[in-house]
């Protein structure tokens, strides 16, 4: 990986490049430290460290929320807005017709998600504001000060996109993924902070300390390792006659991510499980809400057992949905039928969308597993270990590897094309 970062370096154009990618990501976190005015920051910290859909988002923002900056919001409506988007394109043919017109038509789509953050963005807004007033951080209570909030929370959202199309076009790796790591990784710092506050106050001892490291640095590889797995379907492709040539068969593969569905399933469950707390933060003395939040009962109740069970199954029903609405075995056969390829063995057409989907839940079902044991690692230490109220979560750490080796890829690809040797042909 520093074999690929240095002789990018070398080359002017990949430079001004990540030098460009540096200066906005500069930007980017001196807008976290812009506080929203007329905001009691400290009457946020324990609704930032509570264990609900806002403590997620304050993680992914990289802390922006607790300390109520201008980024607060961060780019979950543009997040919440492409989750949408791809459910959508199976739902409605005419959005499943631009997504297979090419650039024209991805560039259409990317369009429509841009303009449905802003409306995410401004419901999200509103939310946000409701959910400090109930916390009683909002220091001046009236129509000039909430509507200078929803506008500044929304304008400084739709900038973080704007920001991160910048990246995208000028700098190296997807924009707004950049974002997200650049906020997770400002995260470590503080969770470092932590673990060694709970050591020196005497929570944890030297033993347990070395294991916790042991065990987040083989969660950490495990997670990378698992990111790079795939299934390789393999495909024949028969002869046939182009004009005078005559092209002999060849031998393919169809390859099929083990993660592809990881981060999305875990944050479906998440939002599912969480949901009944984030509400009760919105409608509080709600008897309802707090029996569901509360009661031994529950398996909405945060880091019971019942919790954790509900959790997993959730991770691994998502992910076994949204591997088969978005991989559709069915088309996948007619464009291999259309090309010409075929799987040895099995016969073109339904019999090959069978096998595909058989493929395609297996493997879906082994990254669910995978999933769901990293998204209950986080809920184990904060119930049955010293660690607690530690700034993390099992999402994050497939999005910082995923982003890290995605924004390689491409570095790699840069380097390739120019016969530099890096990190991933090794």
């Amino acid at each position: 990986m520093l074999q690929t970062l240095k002789n990018a370096w070398k080359l002017p154009d990949l430079r001004k490049r990540i030098l460009f990618t540096v200066f906005i990501v500069f930007i980017f976190r001196l807008g976290n430290f812009i506080v929203v005015p007329n905001i009691n920051a400290d009457a946020l910290k324990d609704l930032a460290n509570s264990q609900t859909l806002v403590g997620f988002y304050d993680l992914i923002s990289g802390g922006a929320f607790s300390n109520f900056s201008i980024f607060a919001m961060g780019v979950t409506p543009y997040i919440n807005a492409s989750i949408i988007m791809q459910l959508m394109n199976v739902i409605i043919p005419k959005l499943e017709q631009l997504s297979k017109e090419g650039q024209e038509g991805r560039a259409k789509i990317q369009n429509y998600t841009k303009y449905l953050a802003i409306v995410i963005g401004a419901v999200q807004a509103y939310g946000t504001y409701v959910l400090i007033y109930n916390a009683g951080a909002v220091e001046k209570d009236s129509f000039l000060n909430t509507v200078l909030i929803i506008m500044t929370l929304l304008a400084a959202s739709m900038f973080l996109i704007w920001l991160g199309d910048r990246i995208t076009e000028k700098g190296v790796g997807n924009g707004v993924s950049v974002l997200i790591f650049i906020n997770i990784v400002s995260r470590i710092p503080m969770m470092a902070t932590q673990v060694g506050v709970l050591y020196s106050g005497g929570a944890v001892d030297i033993v347990s300390l070395v294991l916790f490291a042991l065990a987040m640095a083989a969660l950490f590889v495990g997670t990378v390792a698992f990111s790079l797995g795939e299934r390789r379907i393999p495909v024949q492709y028969a002869g046939r006659v182009s004009g005078t040539k005559q092209i002999k068969g060849q031998s393919s593969h169809i390859p099929v991510s083990v993660s592809s569905a990881c981060v999305i399933a875990i944050i479906f469950a998440m939002s599912v499980m969480q949901f009944p707390a984030t509400l009760a933060e919105f409608f509080r003395g709600s008897k309802v809400l707090e029996w569901l939040t509360t009661s031994n009962w529950s398996i909405f109740k945060v880091n019971s057992l019942g919790y954790m069970v509900a959790y997993v199954v959730l991770v691994i029903f998502f992910a076994v949905f949204y591997t088969q609405i978005t991989m559709k075995p069915e088309d996948m056969a007619d464009n291999m039928a259309k090309s010409g390829g075929y799987v040895a063995g099995i016969r073109p057409g339904v019999a090959t969308a069978k096998y595909l989907e058989r493929i395609l839940t297996k493997v879906a079902l082994i990254g669910g597993v995978f999933a769901a044991l990293i998204a209950v690692f986080p809920i184990f230490l904060e119930g049955y270990t010293p660690f607690k109220g530690l700034a993390f979560g099992g999402t994050v750490i497939f999005i910082m590897s995923g982003v890290a080796l995605d924004t390689m890829r491409q570095l790699e690809s840069q380097l390739v094309m120019r016969h530099y040797k890096g990190f991933l042909s090794k």
